[in-house]
C-alpha cells in the first residue's frame, strides 16, 4: 500500500514528466490542419489526455512564437480556428524529434542498467 505522501510526490513527478512532452505531442499531430477539440479527441485515442485549459493557451502561445499558423474555417454550424506547423514549426518539431529519441536512449540506458 502506498502512503498518501509517497502518492503525492509521485503525481507531482508524473505531471513535471507531462509538463514536458505536451508541445512536442500537440505538435505531433499537426503536420495537417487541427482545431483545438480535434487535437484534444486525437491525443486522448492516443494515450494522452489534456485539458482543453491547457491546450488553448499552449496553440496560441506557439502560434504567438511563430512556430504555428492558424486558419478560420467558417464553412460548418460553427467557426472553428484550424491549426497547423508552418515551415519553422516543422523543423523545431524534427529538432526536437531527434533531441527526444536521443534522450530515450540515454535513459533507458540509466533505467535498465543501472546507469554505469
Amino acid at each position: 500500500m502506498v502512503n498518501k505522501k509517497e502518492q503525492e510526490l509521485y503525481e507531482s513527478y508524473i505531471q513535471e514528466l507531462r509538463r514536458g512532452t505536451i508541445v512536442l505531442s500537440v505538435l505531433s499531430q499537426l503536420e495537417e490542419p487541427q482545431y483545438g477539440y480535434s487535437l484534444v479527441t486525437r491525443l486522448e485515442k492516443k494515450g494522452l489526455s489534456i485539458d482543453p485549459g491547457t491546450l488553448y493557451p499552449l496553440l496560441r502561445r506557439l502560434e504567438k512564437q511563430k512556430i504555428l499558423k492558424s486558419t478560420w474555417n467558417t464553412e460548418g454550424t460553427k467557426p472553428r480556428k484550424y491549426y497547423e506547423m508552418n515551415e519553422l514549426g516543422k523543423s523545431v518539431y524534427q529538432r526536437l524529434c531527434i533531441h527526444w529519441d536521443n534522450l530515450v536512449v540515454t535513459m533507458n540506458n540509466m533505467i535498465n542498467k543501472g546507469g554505469n
